[in-house]
């Protein structure tokens, strides 16, 4: 209601402004049209649903993705929609970063992972060492990492931080030893526009390591699928607590992982 000063009569704010549902209507519309620009144009938020990045993410993890720091392809929009041709505004990434693309067989399943080849590097992983145009990238022995199991108990894995010829140093996980299935590959160069990506969970990641053929295999990524940057965690949880046992949540969250940078 509105106080109408002139008279002291009141009537219905709806009768000033042409109808009151009508303008809660425009401001629901104005603030879904500011969001889908935001998520398109800016920071998209997605979640980890799998290992593969462990320790750099974990699952239950939230983040948010910059849509800008690689400039803009038809995969920045909505449903992939092919408004945009090529990539409009483009940045390439550097080495080291942790990005999020489409899947190239596909173009539809988000995937993340981190760049390690850019185009023209020829890429080999010998015994579990990561080399980089023919040079072993150093990689130095840490404690090991311990992951957290519903019942309580604790499964360990062997660490190692590795620091790629560009100075981006990165903890990754080698669970099988240096004797898995990934540890030991053919040579790959990385195409014009492409770029060769892996997981940090080095024995539990399916990427560009995967040969041809095989299940699980996506090759190169080419630089149209990618989404953009994952720049920092805004939330994360266990997944030890049930939607509905509210009180296991402040015990299900990972507060130490709130805010932090993505490196």
């Amino acid at each position: 209601m509105a106080i109408n000063n002139t008279g002291g009569k009141i009537k219905p704010v709806e009768n000033e402004s042409g109808g009151g549902w009508m303008e809660t209507v425009r401001t629901v519309v104005f603030a879904i049209l500011f969001a889908v620009l935001i998520r398109t144009f800016a920071y998209e938020p997605f979640n980890i649903p799998s290992g593969s990045m462990v320790p750099t993410l974990l699952v239950g993890d939230y983040l948010f993705v910059s849509k800008f720091s690689y400039g803009y392809s038809r995969h920045s929009l909505p449903f992939s929609l092919p408004l945009i041709e090529g990539r409009i505004f483009e940045s390439s990434p550097e080495r080291g970063d942790v990005a999020v693309f489409k899947l190239p067989t596909d173009n539809r399943t988000d995937y993340i992972k981190r760049i390690i080849g850019l185009p023209g590097d020829r890429i080999q992983v010998i015994r579990g060492v990561l080399h980089i145009n023919d040079k072993a990238v150093r990689r130095r022995r840490l404690e090991d990492y311990g992951i957290p199991t519903q019942t309580g108990r604790y499964q360990t894995s062997p660490q190692y931080l590795e620091t790629l010829p560009n100075g981006v140093a990165h903890v990754i996980l080698e669970s099988g030893g240096d004797r898995a299935m990934l540890d030991n590959t053919e040579i790959f160069v990385v195409p014009k526009r492409h770029f060769f990506v892996m997981g940090d969970n080095r024995d539990n990641s399916s990427d560009s390591r995967v040969p041809v053929g095989l299940s699980g295999h996506f090759g190169f990524v080419p630089i149209e699928n990618l989404v953009g940057r994952a720049e920092f965690l805004f939330f994360s949880t266990n997944g030890f607590a049930k939607i509905w046992e509210i009180w296991k949540w402040p015990f299900s969250i990972r507060f130490n992982r709130l805010f932090n940078s993505i490196d």
